[in-house]
């Protein structure tokens, strides 16, 4: 007897045909030599949807689709399990003394933004031209091995720089998270206090030679200014915990097969 590799999900006497879990698949991350562990993932996540559909219908609830942004509203089947759960899931308050008592787990965590004094030297070229990029790394790559981690020469090479600030030595001044392309910021983050990147940065803009000249680390913030994150945080949290609860009482009354609810 032929057994399917990916079988169909059926719950409750309701069949989710595999085309409909192949097309989910595609919405969940898997090592890609394990494909087999997205399909799993989304066998999993439409067994939920239905198992929470079929609560809904059995409640007897109507779709009241919400917009969520302009012109965008809900599906119905979205509408149904918000609805179920507003009606079926009943979240304590958070307490005051519990948001402090997270805070004071480690009050280092909440810090405002710190901020980079940063230098850059740019070989600029259009990263989806293979040869141009080639070009421009190679160069970029020379530079770097001009320097030598000699921080003081920065300055005289940033004069071969593309970007206007090669004539203020490459000093790009202070920066702040989300100041930068998120390639730059994510290697400025592991440079220490005047250190050049060991090796060229790329990003939109062409390869980047990068220095931090120094830092100033955020301030820990005061309690009070950081507890309605905090509260927002375990609120979060607590939601979570209650909506799992919530799906493992409907899969204990349910008769689920080709799929698993434990944790992937």
């Amino acid at each position: 007897m032929n057994v399917a590799l990916f079988p169909d999900v059926v719950v409750n006497g309701e069949t989710i045909p595999s085309a409909a879990i192949a097309a989910e698949a595609q919405n969940h991350e898997a090592p890609k030599d394990k494909p087999g562990i997205a399909w799993r993932k989304a066998a999993q996540a439409l067994a939920i949807r239905a198992l929470l559909l079929q609560e809904a219908k059995r409640r007897g609830l109507s779709p009241d689709p919400l917009e969520l942004a302009p012109g965008r509203f809900e599906t119905d089947d979205e509408a149904l399990i918000r609805a179920l759960l507003d009606e079926a899931l009943e979240i304590e308050p958070i307490a005051e003394d519990a948001v402090r008592s997270e805070w004071e787990k480690d009050p280092d965590r909440y810090r405002s933004a710190p901020l980079w004094d940063v230098s850059h030297i740019l070989c600029a070229c259009d990263p989806r031209d293979d040869a141009e990029r080639g070009l421009a790394e190679a160069r970029a790559i020379a530079l770097l091995a001009r320097l030598d981690g000699d921080a003081k020469g920065f300055a005289a090479a940033a004069r071969e720089s593309d970007c206007g600030s090669k004539a203020s030595g490459g000093h790009l001044g202070q920066l702040g998270p989300g100041d930068t392309v998120p390639e730059f910021e994510t290697a400025l983050r592991t440079l220490t206090e005047g250190g050049i990147s060991p090796a060229p940065v790329l990003s939109r803009h062409g390869w980047h030679i990068i220095r931090l000249n120094a830092i100033a680390p955020g301030q820990v913030l005061p309690f009070e200014s950081v507890r309605p994150r905090i509260a927002q945080a375990l609120e979060k949290a607590a939601w979570a915990r209650a909506s799992r609860q919530f799906v493992e009482t409907l899969a204990q009354g349910a008769k689920i097969t080709g799929a698993s609810l434990a944790p992937i």
